[in-house]
């Protein structure tokens, strides 16, 4: 037996598993590729961009830019993080080509997270970015505003919506991130034009369980129904604003840092990125000449959403379910799936105030599925107060519950059981459908009715403490 200590909250739980079992961890599982100069990067990129023009031949007098970029949840805070190297460097070419520095402005593309504070943006951004825009040209996007632009529907009949800037400005630049993403493989690209800027009917067309309960969502497929989502409304945008969208993408590693840049047209950054992301995020794991039968995961308290992804029940699920997509292809069908999650019932009502009305109103319901369709849904979706806190204060759209609920209800779909342990409380666990159990050994024991004696242990002890995900690959599968 070996002892593996995982993510259990704000602690780590040892727990004791057959040494036949597989730790996967960055450092000694896999590495990144080498990183780059991130400045140096940038600059050649922009100096020789695809598919378009350099930003200094696209500027001119009398010309306006709007600069689009990822929120905290995506890409890192550190002080050479992409966007926080890319924004000057940009608002740099746009000003040697001619544009004035008030004809610029710096949109967050938050999609339905919660809005930014300043603290926040000078955490992120750098007090020279933000000091140079704040606070009237730079701003949040808000997915209810008036300044949400409808674009009607793209041809496999989703919602399109962007914000009003990108179709106002005469040039739309969209710096993103190229990293593993359970939603559509990878982010950046078209999938943070198409979710970042987007409000709730858009994001509703493909965040649901007709696209995410698919089996080609698993995997972090790059050609699942939502990456073709993504790229059906994102060209629809584009054709609805006039012109094409100037992107600038980085490829990332693990804690963020910067492997490469590539800067034009999206469908050429796509292109460019997509091979270096999907080298650096499938990790094929030699140890498994078959199959994984459990999938072990330990969940920290805080993580990318924010205070209580751990406890929350709903943000709790949808980081087991993400898990399993990307573990999806070193696992059997059917396979097991034990988290060790504090779930104890906090739902961070300051940040999540519409999670707890839509936990208990899935209760009433056989299915999430059934729920999310329902008019309960709806109803908080839309719900005035809640959409007034995220538009006006500091909290997450109504909708995002209805998001990660589709999200963590993957693995009920796909998968023979779930087990959490270490829930403080329990029945919270057990309403999103899983089987609580006070221990691992408890769980492992329980599992062998499904999976047999003597399973192949697949564990990922700090699957999101340990910064960026890799999508995991049975090396008999591979």
């Amino acid at each position: 037996m070996k002892t593996v200590e995982l993510d259990y909250g704000v602690h780590k739980m040892p727990v004791e598993l057959p040494d036949s079992s597989v730790v996967v961890r960055y450092g000694e599982t896999y590495t990144d590729p080498p990183t780059v100069d991130p400045v140096v990067a940038t600059r050649r990129a922009l100096d020789a961009p695809l598919g378009l023009p350099p930003l200094t031949e696209l500027a001119g007098p009398g010309r306006t830019a709007v600069i689009v970029f990822p929120d905290r949840v995506k890409g890192g805070a550190h002080p050479l993080a992409h966007r926080r190297v890319s924004i000057p460097l940009i608002v740099d070419d746009l000003l040697r080509g001619g544009c004035r520095i008030e004809d610029i402005s710096l949109l967050c593309a938050q999609g339905l997270h919660r809005r930014n504070t300043h603290e926040e943006w000078l955490e992120y951004l750098g007090p020279e970015v933000v000091d140079r825009f704040w606070p009237d040209r730079l701003t949040n996007h808000d997915a209810e505003g008036a300044d949400l632009l409808d674009l009607g529907f793209d041809e496999m009949g989703n919602a399109v919506q962007t914000h009003r800037a990108i179709a106002e400005a005469d040039i739309a630049v969209l710096i993103g991130h190229c990293a593993a993403n359970p939603y559509g493989g990878f982010s950046g690209g078209y999938k943070m034009l198409v979710t970042g800027l987007a409000g709730r009917a858009s994001i509703a067309s493909h965040h649901n369980p007709d696209t995410m309960h698919r089996h080609d969502w698993l995997g972090g497929a790059i050609d699942s129904h939502m990456r073709h989502q993504f790229r059906s409304i994102g060209q629809a945008i584009e054709k609805g604003i006039g012109k094409q969208v100037f992107a600038v993408d980085a490829v990332l590693g693990q804690y963020s840092e910067v492997l490469d840049v590539r800067a034009g047209t999206i469908p050429e950054v796509e292109r460019a990125t997509w091979p270096l992301a999907k080298r650096r995020a499938e990790v094929v794991i030699d140890e498994l000449e078959q199959p994984a039968d459990i999938l072990l995961v330990g969940l920290p308290r805080d993580f990318h959403y924010g205070p209580g992804m751990g406890t929350n029940p709903i943000l709790m699920s949808l980081a087991i379910g993400a898990q399993y997509s990307r573990a999806a292809r070193a696992l059997r069908p059917d396979p097991v799936i034990i988290a060790l999650a504090a779930c104890d019932g906090w739902f961070n009502a300051d940040w999540f105030p519409s999670y707890e009305e839509s936990y208990e109103a899935l209760q009433r319901y056989d299915t999430a599925a059934d729920f999310l369709a329902s008019e309960d849904a709806h109803r908080i979706s839309t719900d005035p107060t809640y959409c007034a806190a995220y538009s006006t204060g500091y909290s997450y759209h109504p909708f995002h519950a209805m998001s990660m609920i589709s999200g963590g209800a993957v693995p009920l779909k796909w998968c023979s059981q779930v087990y959490l342990v270490g829930a403080e409380q329990p029945r919270y666990a057990r309403g999103m459908g899983y089987r609580t159990l006070h221990s691992v050994n408890e769980a492992l024991e329980d599992a062998q009715r499904y999976v047999g004696s003597n399973p192949r242990i697949l564990a990922t002890p700090e699957c999101y403490s340990g910064g960026m995900a890799a999508n995991l690959i049975a090396a008999g599968a591979a």
